[in-house]
């Protein structure tokens, strides 16, 4: 049975399921950032999805990356599987600008992420209805 991992769950918002993966929102105001958590058990890597699993993913990573394009306008689309810190499968989208705090350089230590606070929370939660609203 899926269980999305606790530290997953903590720094993301749910925005929406789609048929293979459950789409988050990444509580970090610093950047328009989503993970796709296919809602399979125990898969940490996507050569263990099956091949139908596997186009699906494509899809909807496609998807979200179109969504992502036409809300934001991004300079690059960072696409990233990494699991280092979390095993599960999941898979990063984060609209980059050569404006944003962390540019040219990974989002991961680079900058404080800036978590949700008064205003802040209000803007996230914008941007999680368009989101959710495109997808």
């Amino acid at each position: 049975m899926f269980e999305l991992d606790s530290r997953l769950a903590n720094d993301c918002a749910l925005v929406t399921d789609l048929p293979l993966c459950r789409v988050l929102l990444m509580k970090d105001a610093n950047y328009p950032w989503l993970i796709l958590v296919p809602r399979i058990a125990g898969v940490k890597e996507i050569i263990e999805l099956s091949t139908h699993q596997q186009s699906e993913l494509y899809l909807e990573s496609n998807r979200v990356s179109r969504c992502l394009q036409q809300l934001f306008s991004p300079d690059k689309l960072n696409i990233a599987a990494l699991g280092n810190v979390v095993s599960q499968l999941h898979i990063h989208h984060i609209a980059r600008f050569t404006s944003d705090a962390a540019w040219p350089k990974p989002v991961w230590g680079t900058v404080r992420n800036c978590l949700l606070g008064p205003g802040v929370e209000r803007a996230h939660c914008i941007n999680k209805t368009r989101i959710g609203d495109k997808l």
